[in-house]
């Protein structure tokens, strides 16, 4: 459940990074950035503590002591933060530029200002900091055609057409802007643009005072965990499953009402990163407990695997804010007064509260429906006849759509453990039990890989383009795998749901 914020970028050669790492540390020390309340001569040493955490994210930040919930761990003042703001007061020409079109969004903003300080080079304020930025991205608009196809679910594709078309529009309308500065062709080209758009959609953290956010020194060395908290969703969750095989004879309706405004946890808790105004500080706080050597993990909030993929360049393979959206019927919309967000299966592959609650009053006789909604509202098992046609329902729908997709969970498993031993194009395929469709998709990425090389100008396909091309598609297989799995578990959860209540004497509710 971790990876770092651009740690799928090509990453500079290990000697030399470690280097800028360096540089940037004693230059974030001069800020006043620290792991401990006496600051040093170097950010860091006191509580955390750069570290490679394999196979968990990468570099990231590991606790150099036991660290107690809720401890502050590092502080940013904010004269450390990179903003809009803070780009424009050091440079009058840029301020002019900017100032005198206020036609651009903030993020439009910020990206035109972040690569006119990238074009300063070394005599920028920002260039220890900014030498250590990824050289590119994996969010969901770097994809190229075979990378979004091999989304293969509709609404997966369309996000990331979504994706690709919005932050070329945005480089278009900034043109004139870019032009006017003078900035480097090679900084006014469209991957130049992607790469900015991409640094400021992956890498900056909320502040109260500006939409586009800021660009955190050391802050963002933390890598990402989901937040893992018993929430008040969870529990109406369980509590669903259990009313759904209870006899409703020995239940009263009042003591069932659950209350539903419960389900809108507080943000507040699912970030351990904020502003602190009063101080004029970014805090960071220990989520939990940490034992000397464990990688301490920052959570910015709750997001499926597809927004993690299109913000930040990666997903988890096991997500608990994940979730699928099946097709439903508009009748099904119109009986209820759930949100169509709310209806989802979640990642555990149990149907949501609110789905279960929409189905259970849609498959009810409309002329029935109103004597016992506030059954359905409370989590309530109508009938045990009615469960098992919701139940089914979910089931057919899941197996349907597994079904039309391309290929099965069993095949991309096992496409997804041979992507990283392609390792040269030109190689012969060499892989047992892969499916004729997989071995065509394999195909398929090499041919793109070459035509990639072609367009780039290169004799031999570079390893850098190679570890880039095949690392978008493993994101895109693993989604489409994760997004399976929840289906199929789903389908697991019916087929068990089912076989209790038919054993389970039939009632109505009346």
């Amino acid at each position: 459940m971790y990876n770092h914020r651009g740690m799928t970028g090509i990453r500079l050669d290990m000697e030399e990074e470690e280097g800028n790492l360096d540089r940037l540390l004693k230059w974030a020390a001069e800020f006043g950035i620290s792991d401990s309340k006496c600051g040093g001569h170097s950010c860091l040493g006191h509580s955390l503590v750069v570290s490679y955490f394999h196979g968990a994210g990468g570099r990231g930040l590991g606790a150099t002591r036991d660290l107690e919930k809720g401890e502050l761990v590092l502080k940013v003042p904010k004269s450390a933060l990179i903003t809009r703001e803070t780009l424009l007061l050091k440079d009058d020409h840029l301020s002019l530029a900017v100032n005198a079109h206020t036609s651009l969004s903030p993020i439009q903003t910020f990206c035109v200002c972040l690569l006119y300080e990238m074009g300063k080079g070394k005599t920028s304020w920002w260039y220890p900091y900014l030498i250590n930025l990824p050289r590119s991205y994996d969010i969901i608009a770097t994809f190229g055609e075979f990378e979004k196809q091999a989304l293969q679910v509709e609404d997966a594709i369309w996000a990331a057409d979504k994706a690709i078309s919005k932050v070329e529009f945005e480089w278009k309308e900034t043109n004139a802007r870019m032009e006017q500065l003078k900035l480097k062709p090679q900084l006014r080209t469209f991957r130049a643009w992607l790469w900015a758009s991409a640094t400021v959609s992956s890498r900056t953290m909320h502040i109260p005072w500006d939409g586009a956010g800021c660009l955190c020194p050391v802050g963002d060395l933390f890598n990402y965990s989901a937040p893992v908290e018993d929430s008040d969703f969870d529990n109406v969750e369980l509590r669903t499953q259990e009313l759904a095989l209870q006899d409703m004879t020995t239940v009263k309706e009042e003591t069932c009402i659950l209350d539903m405004e419960q389900l809108d946890s507080d943000s507040g808790r699912l970030t351990d990163g904020r502003f602190e105004n009063d101080v004029g500080v970014y805090c960071f706080y220990a989520k939990k407990s940490y034992r000397k050597g464990e990688q301490v993990l920052l959570s910015y909030g709750t997001y499926t695997n597809l927004e993690l993929l299109e913000h930040y360049g990666f997903l988890l393979n096991e997500n608990p804010n994940d979730k699928v959206y099946v097709p439903l019927e508009p009748e099904i919309y119109s009986s209820c007064s759930w949100s169509k967000e709310s209806l989802y299966i979640h990642q555990s592959g149990k149907p949501s509260f609110a789905l279960l609650s929409a189905l259970r009053l849609w498959a009810t006789p409309a002329k029935r429906r109103r004597s016992v909604g506030h059954l359905a509202y409370s989590g309530l098992r109508l009938s045990i006849e009615n469960e098992i046609f919701v139940i089914r329902w979910i089931s057919n729908k899941c197996i349907s759509i597994v079904k039309n997709l391309p290929t099965t969970f069993e095949e991309d498993s096992l496409l997804s453990s041979v992507i990283d031993k392609i390792q040269n194009v030109n190689a012969p395929l060499e892989f047992a039990n892969i499916s004729s469709v997989s071995t065509d998709e394999i195909c398929t990425y090499r041919a793109e890989v070459l035509k990639k090389g072609e367009t780039d100008s290169e004799t031999v396909v570079s390893r850098k383009t190679m570890q880039r091309s095949r690392e978008r598609w493993r994101l895109a297989v693993q989604w489409r795998l994760s997004y399976k799995k929840i289906l199929v578990d789903c389908i697991s959860f019916c087929d068990e749901m089912i076989d209790v209540l038919r054993s389970q004497p039939s009632h109505s509710q009346s």
